[in-house]
């Protein structure tokens, strides 16, 4: 509730971190280096550009979670490749995010309840509350590999941005 003694809707209060997760992504996206595209910290971890473009399209996810009653895997969904540089990263990212953004404002509240469904032709993988597939699939695995490209930002000494807190080459205003 705000402080005017009005009710906040359910949709604002589960979103309301959503943009401040954008924002945090952006940061982190704009410190990957276009000539470290290649570099993988193991061998079967992604390559630092392939996880980036995959972390740049999550919000696809989300677009698709909000806008569909489901999604058919054994129709492949048209999700952009690897991107080569770090302009076109960034682009993508603000692109997809500022999508997913505007189907957050404009899906109803009644719709995240519902049931959405993944499946590849009659194998069904997910079917669950849209709400609970938006948060696991799209959010939650944003998050998650937003920490895997922090980890290797700092493997490779590139300064890595505030998250959540002050990193170690970020302590202004702490």
């Amino acid at each position: 509730m705000s402080s005017s003694g009005d009710s906040t809707s359910v949709k604002s209060l589960i979103f309301s971190d959503v943009e401040r997760e954008l924002a945090t992504t952006r940061r982190v996206l704009e410190r990957v280096p276009e000539k470290h595209f290649g570099w993988k910290p193991h061998e079967k971890s992604f390559a630092m550009g392939a996880l980036a473009s995959h972390l740049a399209n999550l919000p696809l996810w989300g677009i698709a979670i909000l806008t569909m009653d489901e999604m058919d895997l054994a129709i492949p969904p048209n999700i952009p490749g690897a991107a080569t540089t770090s302009a076109e990263l960034v682009a993508r990212w603000d692109e997809h995010a500022g999508q997913l953004t505007d189907a957050i404002a404009a899906v109803e509240e009644s719709a995240l309840g519902r049931t959405w469904t993944m499946r590849k032709g009659e194998h069904v993988m997910i079917s669950q509350p849209r709400l609970q597939v938006l948060r696991g699939m799209c959010l939650n695995h944003m998050i998650h590999h937003r920490g895997a490209l922090s980890v290797n930002l700092r493997l490779l000494d590139v300064p890595v941005p505030s998250i959540y807190g002050p990193s170690a080459d970020e302590q202004v205003g702490f």
